[in-house]
C-alpha cells in the first residue's frame, strides 16, 4: 500500500480516510475504539473528525468525535503514525459559523485539549462564514503553523471563488496555503466537483479528500426503496430518500452488475471507483460494524479495469 501526499505538504496518508462523524453519534467510545484499531490494524492511518461532531445528536454539544479520538490516542500511543485531520468554522448550538482569527485561535485549542495532542495534521476551513477576509482566516492558521500546533491546512465547503481567492491571497501575501480540498463526491454526486472543483484542484495540486464517498450508505445497496428506508435502525437512512431516483437505481444495478464480477460488496466497488480517479488522494468513509469497515478496507485491493471504470462513469 502506496502513500500519498497531501498537496504540496510532507503529510503522507494512506488512500482511504476513516469518517469520524459517526463518534458519540451512532456508535460509543468502546465500539469507536474497536473500530479505529482494526482500521488501524489493517494498515490505514487516516482519521478525519470536526470540532463540531455531532453537536446535533440530543445532549451533545460538539466535540463529542474529537474526546472520542483523544481518548484512544492516549490510550494506544502511537500519535506520530497517526494523521488526525479535524475542522474549524462550522455551527453548533452554540454559534454559527465563523472563520475570524480569534475565534480560529481559541478554538485550535479547545480541539487540542480534546485530541490530547500537542499537534493537528491537517486543520482545516469546515464552513465558509462569506463574511471574514481571506487574509484574516489564513493569518490565523499562519500563526498555529508557527507555534507548531498545526501542519497543514486545508480547506471543505468552499464556494470555488473563495476557494480560489484563498490560493491567490496565499501566493500574493506569502500565507499558509490549502494544501488539500474535501468536497462530497461520490457515484451520485458528480456534477458539482467535477465541473466546478476537480479542475482548480488539480492545477494548484491540491490533495482531495472526499465526504459522501458513499452517499450516506445508499451506494452500498442496502437501501433500495422507502420501505427499506423506514425500517432501518440507521440514524441517516432519512438522508437517502433523494437518491432513490431512476438514476439512482440505474447506479445500483450498475454496482451489483460490478461487484458480481469482482466477488466483493457495492460499497467496496463504490470506493474503488473513487480511488481510480486520478485527482482523488483519499475517499472519507465511517463504520459503524467490522462488517462496514472490512467493505471499506478491502477497496484497496480492488483495482477496476479500465472498462468497469468506463461502466460506471456512464452509468451514473
Amino acid at each position: 500500500m502506496e502513500k500519498k501526499k497531501l498537496g504540496k505538504s510532507n503529510i503522507e496518508v494512506y488512500p482511504i480516510a476513516f469518517g469520524g462523524n459517526v463518534f458519540g453519534w451512532t456508535i460509543n467510545e468502546k465500539i469507536s475504539f474497536e473500530l479505529l484499531d482494526a482500521f488501524v490494524s489493517s494498515g490505514f492511518n487516516f482519521i478525519d473528525t470536526a470540532d463540531a461532531y455531532s453537536y446535533w445528536v440530543p445532549g451533545n454539544k460538539g466535540g463529542e468525535s474529537e474526546t472520542i479520538i483523544g481518548n484512544w490516542l492516549k490510550q494506544r500511543g502511537g500519535r506520530d503514525k497517526i494523521v488526525i485531520a479535524t475542522k474549524v468554522g462550522g455551527e453548533t448550538r452554540e454559534h454559527g459559523k465563523n472563520l475570524t482569527k480569534k475565534y480560529i485561535i481559541k478554538t485550535a485549542e479547545e480541539s487540542l485539549s480534546r485530541l490530547q495532542t500537542d499537534y493537528i495534521d491537517l486543520y482545516q476551513t469546515h464552513w465558509d462564514d462569506n463574511i471574514t477576509p481571506v487574509e484574516e482566516t489564513l493569518s490565523a492558521y499562519e500563526q498555529l503553523i508557527k507555534e507548531g500546533k498545526v501542519l497543514a491546512v486545508g480547506a471543505s465547503n468552499l464556494s470555488p471563488e473563495r476557494l480560489i481567492e484563498s490560493l491567490r491571497a496565499s501566493e500574493q501575501s506569502d500565507l499558509p496555503r490549502y494544501e488539500s480540498f474535501q468536497p462530497c463526491y461520490n457515484l451520485y454526486d458528480r456534477e458539482d466537483y467535477e465541473t466546478l472543483y476537480e479542475k482548480i484542484c488539480v492545477e494548484n495540486n491540491l490533495g482531495v479528500i472526499c465526504y459522501y464517498s458513499l452517499a450516506s450508505g445508499f451506494l452500498t445497496g442496502k437501501y433500495r426503496s422507502l420501505e427499506d428506508i423506514h425500517h432501518s435502525t440507521s440514524a441517516r437512512a432519512e438522508g437517502i430518500k433523494n437518491y432513490l431516483t431512476e438514476r439512482g437505481y440505474a447506479i445500483l444495478r450498475g454496482l451489483d452488475k460490478i461487484a458480481k464480477e469482482y466477488h466483493t460488496s457495492q460499497a467496496t466497488i463504490a470506493l474503488a471507483w473513487l480511488m481510480s480517479k486520478p485527482s482523488i488522494t483519499a475517499p472519507i468513509a465511517s463504520a459503524t460494524t467490522p462488517k462496514q469497515l472490512k467493505a471499506i478496507t478491502d477497496a484497496l485491493d480492488i483495482h477496476l479495469s479500465e472498462e468497469a471504470v468506463k461502466f460506471l462513469d456512464n452509468i451514473s
